[in-house]
């Protein structure tokens, strides 16, 4: 544990100016610190967004405490079970039979039988080797009314290939058959949260007569079956990407990925994509334009009230934190620092610009080691967006949302500023709104 043993702590290696910074990542790795602002959501918020479907972990006590806990503060406790691995069945080779009679235990117990069962296997089943080919296909073979679905709970293999939240984000609509295609079907994948009603893809295909469809908004089994036909996805959440694309593999369909950005031109020409995939006409020239003047209009609004109030912002608001420093610096507001970890390469644009145009732009770490000892906030008050922004300067005017909540395009810019005004006429109570997991979902704190 670090402790403070006199003197100012040196933030070297946790804070630097983006003139400074080094792409894609501008922090040496090594130690880590975890903030108490847990708003992001990890795979047990997600795996509960399946339909009439129950989680079941195999690991052992360590790991399962933090996803018990999980599914304990989200209400969602009947909707998950474990199985608790023990060194003996390391040191026995036995962990399929663990595996299965565990699962098989779990599921005998329950008075109705669920849909689906989402199975993590951990980093055990992996040190050891274990036949999960045998394990499920035993499991489909005791129960063929249930769909299992392959996921899991392997921070080991977090630095390489696809991460847990990415192979869960697949694995969710790996149940969905090609079957029949609805041709005014469209299917978004891989997202947590619903697209905003007025989001500029729903106002567009609502406008056309086409259907949207959700798996956040799936109340049941029948519903989430119906993703599948969809006549081509779209993902706008980076972490889905890759699931969109095998889905779209796996079912011959195309897939288009539209992620969320502060950027007219890009928005443009993501709209442009959209249209030119559904065989429709370009959105003109003349509706762009008053969808840019609007949100022109909303911007100089928010800076008229906020003026010259330092702003900070992280990546757990957006997960384009300095496309959003862009667009505020550039319509003068006084965005003083940046709070992430890595550079996504989506953001290269973005951060080239800064670097050019902002030199002394701070970006700020939210893992590194020090960021546990170095102090937090300020004489003056900031507004923050996003709650690690929040949560390390201090701020009580904060704008609280994690990972986009369904904002996107020219309506997700101007969300964007009217949440920024919000902020700034209402404290919030930061210290006990960060700690709670999982944003959005029902908390039983």
């Amino acid at each position: 544990m670090l402790k403070r043993v006199g003197g100012e702590i040196d933030p070297e290696g946790a804070v630097t100016t983006i003139g400074e910074a080094d792409f894609p990542v501008p922090f040496p790795t090594g130690l880590e610190f975890n903030s108490p602002a847990h708003g992001n959501w990890n795979i047990v918020h997600t795996g509960m967004l399946m339909p009439e479907a129950i989680q079941i972990y195999v690991c052992a006590d360590n790991c399962m405490r933090g996803v018990v806990l999980t599914a304990a503060e989200m209400n969602a406790a009947e909707r998950f079970s474990f199985v608790i691995v023990e060194e003996e069945n390391l040191l026995n080779g036995n962990l399929e039979d663990v595996t299965i009679e565990g699962v098989t235990d779990v599921l005998k117990k329950l008075e109705k039988k669920p849909k689906a069962v989402l199975l993590f296997t951990v980093c055990l089943h992996h040190f050891l080797g274990c036949d999960l080919e045998l394990v499920y296909g035993e499991l489909e073979a005791r129960f063929p009314e249930i769909v299992f679905v392959r996921c899991y709970m392997d921070p080991i293999m977090q630095k390489h290939g696809a991460t847990p939240d990415q192979k869960l984000r697949k694995a969710m609509y790996d149940p969905l058959t090609a079957g029949h295609i609805d041709k005014k079907t469209v299917t978004l994948v891989g997202s947590d949260f619903v697209l905003d009603k007025n989001s500029d893809i729903k106002r567009l295909l609502k406008n056309k007569g086409y259907t949207l469809r959700e798996i956040p908004a799936c109340k049941n089994w029948e519903e989430y079956q119906c993703l599948g036909a969809g006549e081509f996805f779209i993902s706008c959440y980076p972490p889905a990407k890759y699931g969109a694309e095998m889905l779209a593999e796996r079912l011959n369909r195309k897939h288009l990925y539209l992620p969320g950005s502060f950027d007219y031109e890009e928005i443009e020409q993501q709209l442009k994509q959209l249209t030119d995939a559904l065989g429709l006409p370009e959105v003109s020239r003349e509706a762009l334009d008053v969808e840019r003047s609007a949100c022109e209009e909303v911007l100089a609004k928010a800076k008229a009230l906020i003026k010259d109030m330092p702003i900070t912002l992280d990546y757990l608001y957006h997960p384009r934190p300095l496309g959003l420093a862009k667009l505020l610096l550039t319509h003068g507001f006084n965005v003083k620092a940046v709070y992430l970890d890595g550079i996504s390469p989506e953001e290269k644009a973005a951060f080239d610009w800064l670097q050019e145009h902002v030199p002394e732009l701070e970006l700020i770490a939210t893992i590194q080691v020090k960021m546990r000892v170095l102090p937090r906030g300020g004489e003056q008050e900031v507004l923050a967006i996003g709650q690690k922004a929040a949560y390390f300067s201090r701020s009580r005017h904060f704008v609280n949302l994690v990972q986009g909540e369904g904002l996107y395009g020219f309506d997700g810019i101007r969300r964007t500023a009217e949440l920024m005004m919000e902020a700034y006429r209402e404290e919030k109570d930061t210290e006990k709104l960060v700690v709670q997991k999982g944003w959005g979902c029902e908390c039983c704190l």
